[in-house]
Formats: structure tokens, sequence, C-alpha cells
């Protein structure tokens, strides 16, 4: 495959009347963006949503990486841990991002991709609910769609989750959320991956399965 060297930039989000740090990755010609919503206690610094994103900039997707805390949420909930499983203010943050792509010179008119981890995920799921005409597809990486709740029924854009063959609670959310999805959607079983896909090659079969499902489900403006 062509490589794609993108253009990163740091940019700040203005998701409503907060702003939020992060980065912005532009490859020549991109054929859409894919905003990642990352999991637990996590930030626009996960390693493996990193990765992720690098393998999607080389088959020329460009990508946003965001904190979805403020500094001092993220503070807080280092000690608290409830912040990562408020799915409201996910939700809302990532609409707030969503919509200010609209208006970013470069990648307004490109479709957008979501590829959501644990907790992010059910926050990327609700928000391609509420924004159906935005959102061409959803990648859920070890996610938790079981919070998405009622929104999960709604989802119109095609949804590929992804899950390590040895996250057997997980698996188990994942099968139940996929009976109430009524779009096109896939449930990949990455044999011999546990939750945070940290064998080796695993995180990069994730990748793969990601890469062409943002490519195979372009989605139109």
């Amino acid at each position: 495959m062509k490589q794609h060297q993108p253009q990163s930039a740091g940019v700040i989000v203005q998701a409503g009347e907060v702003p939020l740090e992060g980065t912005l990755a532009l490859p020549e010609k991109a054929g859409g963006i894919v905003v990642f919503v990352h999991g637990s206690g996590s930030s626009r610094f996960s390693p493996r949503n990193r990765f992720v994103a690098e393998f999607l900039n080389q088959g020329g997707l460009a990508t946003l990486l965001f904190d979805l805390l403020t500094a001092d949420e993220h503070r807080i909930d280092e000690r608290t841990r409830e912040l990562r499983f408020d799915i409201d203010l996910l939700t809302k943050r990532l609409i707030g991002a969503v919509d200010w792509l609209e208006g970013r010179a470069g990648v307004a008119d490109l479709p957008v991709g979501l590829f959501g981890a644990s907790t992010g995920a059910a926050a990327a799921l609700r928000v391609a609910a509420e924004r159906p005409k935005r959102v061409a597809a959803v990648v859920s990486r070890g996610g938790r769609p079981d919070l998405t709740g009622a929104a999960l029924s709604r989802v119109e854009a095609p949804t590929l989750l992804i899950v390590g063959g040895e996250d057997g609670p997980v698996i188990g959310m994942n099968q139940e959320a996929a009976a109430h999805l009524h779009c096109e959607h896939r449930l990949d079983i990455v044999p011999g991956a546990t939750h945070l896909f940290e064998e080796p090659g695993k995180l990069e079969q994730v990748a793969r399965l990601a890469r062409q499902w943002f490519l195979d489900h372009p989605g139109s403006r």
C-alpha cells in the first residue's frame, strides 16, 4: 500500500465551551477522518490508539486524537475513576469534537469515522446515533457497547466490534450489543488477545481490521 506521510499538528478542540487538547494528522488527499475516543483513564497519548492512528494514516485516512477530559478533570478521575464512566459527559465532548471538525479547513468535508476503546466505544455509538448524517462508520476495540443504552438501536453507521478472544466478559457484552444493532455490523474476535491486545501482533490485527472497515465504508456528505 502506498505510504501517506501526514502533516501532524497540535490543536485545541473547542467542544462547546470546553477547550480540549488534541493532535490532528492529515495525509495528502485524505479519504476521511477518524476521531479516536479513548477508554478508561487514557488520553490522546494512548500508545495503543497512536499505533492504530499511524496505521490509518498510512492508508490515507486523517486522524484526530484528543483528550475527552480537561487536565483538572483528569486529575479528579485519577482519584475517583468516575468520569471515565460518565458516558453522558464523554458523548457531549465527542459531539463537540465532531461538530468542531465541520469548521476546520481541510477536514470539514471529510466523512467521519469513530474509533472507540473501552468506555469510549459507548460514547462513539451514541454520537453515531446523534449525528447519523455525519458519522460514516464506527469501530470499537475492546469496547463497552453495553453502556450505550437505548441509542444502540438507532445507530445507522456500519459498526465493527473487535474483541480479544481471551476477554471473556467483554465478548459477551459485545455479542449482546450486536443483537440490538439494526445497522450493518460485524463482531470480530481476535484469537489469543486479552483486553488491551498487548500480545505480539494482536494490536496490528486490530489496526488492519479497523483500517479496512473505514476504507470499505467511506460514507458520503
